[in-house]
């Protein structure tokens, strides 16, 4: 039972609970999905180890209902719920301009249960006919279907790599292979994937073939022999693993990783001097030149090995030619995370927990930035609390050995661009992130304004998750990020790329222009929970897809020296 299954019948259950006009469930079982799909670590242990009160915002009852989905794959108080609306309203919310209530609308008048049937619906024109809809929301969520074909097959980064790395370290631990690795998009980092694809080199193809097909978390066997053997997982992933010889292995792994786009510059290349290159290895006529390695591929064609976080055909061959690729941030370089969250407003972890796991992961800061509230049901720090909160902090930094916390907050940007913490505190802070949580859906002109307000406010460090994206269930603001990361550049003021794997927010292709710009860049990984420190990763991979450098982001700094960077 993997953590999606379970946070996608805790959404349900949250939508369903809404359109009987139910108050403040809905939204506990929001929180409660988000934890449990943002949880780095299988659902199934936390059960099996009864910690499932420890993810953020899940209380006795709703860790009950968890972990009845968990033993038997479904959960009794969702199908009651359902035979009132028999429609796959998981499905039908991830298109922008549905929620619960269009769902329900479309259901009771043109019969949509699910994404072939709201399709149909608007394609014929019948959207239109429901009444309180009319032309515009027809015509918005014919392009908020094109978007969830998209991404609904689509697995995020973060589900995605810790499968593919627990088949991989199984498959090392077999005995049966001289090498494994990832490839495909997620080899390259990509936010989401469609598959996983896996290689291998074995002297015994077969065996390794078989042990392959009866892991554990292989549901269904989709064709199995020597060379290729394709499964499908508990939650409809497909894993592909090719068993190729050494001798192509750096080219089938140089092939199987991508981009298609930069393949198809490599080949082009390649025959431009004479050569032929394919899954098997860079050929003159007949002979094998390259192949082993992918260092020995990229050489053959003069050019020194290319990250696989930049091969997208984004100018990375050239600047591969001309001796100007970058040298990638990496995470051995990140000295802290700026962006963390205890059991002060909504997290699960206290100062100390938060401390020590960070410690444990080697670095020597941490910013704790507590919401501030803005809005009674949601928990977060009064002006009393954060001053209370920043005196222990102080006083825990003279207790503290080997890391040290940063006092912040994470305040709110309003509508109207200003911040709503009391200056006089701000100015008692050593970090300031400031982010929009409400009124997501301004027009462009308006959000653009807001966000360069706080941008030009000389008491924020740090815009957080700056485009307010959910991965697959909410769109980014309409923003001018053309001058949004001119007045960032201007003034100084530093955008998060958020980790979490649902944000994932600067996304590549922005962090590259914001770094053009002359944007510095913070790493975060918004974490309300200790586990969700290892978020950082997903950030690294996002920045390198950006090109970013250690220079680029600042929290590869020293404590002091980030602290002179902030203020």
């Amino acid at each position: 039972m993997h953590n999606r299954k379970v946070a996608q019948i805790l959404y349900e259950v949250a939508d369903l609970l809404e359109l009987e006009g139910v108050e403040f469930k809905p939204r506990a079982y929001r929180r409660a999905a988000q934890a449990v799909e943002s949880c780095p670590v299988p659902i199934e242990e936390l059960v099996r180890e009864g910690r499932v009160t420890e993810l953020p915002g899940v209380g006795k009852s709703i860790a009950e209902k968890i972990e009845e989905i968990v033993r038997t794959g479904k959960l009794r108080y969702h199908e009651e719920l359902k035979k009132k609306l028999p429609v796959d309203l998981y499905s039908l919310t991830q298109v922008e301009g549905v929620g619960p209530k269009i769902a329900k609308l479309l259901y009771e008048h043109l019969g949509v249960k699910n994404l072939d049937d709201l399709e149909r619906a608007a394609r014929e024109h019948r959207i239109r006919t429901v009444p309180g809809l009319g032309p515009k929301v027809e015509e918005k969520i014919l392009r908020g279907l094109a978007e969830a074909r998209k991404t609904e097959k689509r697995v995020l980064l973060g589900i995605a790599l810790p499968l593919a790395e627990n088949i991989r370290d199984k498959l090392r631990e077999s005995g049966l292979f001289q090498a494994v690795e990832i490839a495909g998009s997620l080899r390259r980092g990509k936010e989401t994937i469609g598959d996983i694809d896996i290689l291998g080199i074995s002297n015994r193809p077969g065996v390794a073939s078989d042990f392959f097909a009866r892991l554990p978390d292989v549901e269904e066997v989709l064709a199995k022999g020597p060379k290729k053997t394709s499964v499908k997982l508990g939650d409809g992933l497909q894993v592909d693993l090719r068993i190729v010889p050494e001798e192509s292995f750096g080219a089938a792994l140089q092939y199987f990783t991508g981009s298609q786009a930069h393949n198809i510059r490599l080949r082009e290349r390649a025959v431009s001097q004479g050569y032929k290159l394919n899954e098997y290895g860079v050929f003159e006529g007949e002979k094998r030149v390259a192949g082993r390695t992918e260092e020995e591929v990229y050489r053959a064609l003069g050019l020194p090995w290319i990250p696989p976080e930049l091969r997208e055909d984004q100018g990375e061959i050239q600047a591969a030619e001309e001796g100007k690729l970058p040298v990638l941030v990496e995470q051995g370089d990140i000295l802290g995370d700026l962006h963390v969250h205890t059991d002060w407003s909504d997290g699960k972890g206290s100062l100390e927990e938060m401390a020590a796991a960070a410690k444990e992961l080697g670095y020597r800061y941490i910013a704790i930035v507590d919401h501030f509230r803005f809005a009674q049901a949601i928990p977060g720090l009064g002006p009393d609390e954060l001053a209370r909160q920043i005196e222990e902090i102080r006083e825990l930094n003279g207790k503290l050995e080997g890391i040290r916390l940063l006092c912040g907050v994470e305040a709110n940007i309003l509508s109207d661009g200003s911040i709503d913490v009391p200056r006089e505190l701000l100015r008692e802070l050593d970090i300031v992130v400031a982010a929009v949580h409400t009124h997501m859906r301004m027009p462009k002109g308006e959000m653009t304004k807001r966000l360069l307000a706080a941008i030009e406010n000389e008491d924020v460090d740090i815009i957080a998750h700056p485009s307010g994206r959910l991965i697959g269930e909410r769109s980014a603001y309409e923003v001018d990020w053309e001058e949004v990361f001119r007045r960032a550049a201007k003034y100084g003021t530093i955008l998060e790329v958020n980790a979490n794997p649902q944000r994932l927010d600067l996304r590549a292709d922005h962090i590259r222009e914001a770094i053009d710009t002359g944007v510095r860049l913070a790493l975060g990984t918004d974490a309300h929970h200790p586990d969700h420190l290892a978020f950082m990763r997903y950030g690294v991979l996002t920045a390198r897809r950006g090109w970013a450098r250690a220079r680029d982001v600042v929290n590869t700094l020293s404590p002091d020296k980030l602290l002179e960077v902030l203020k």
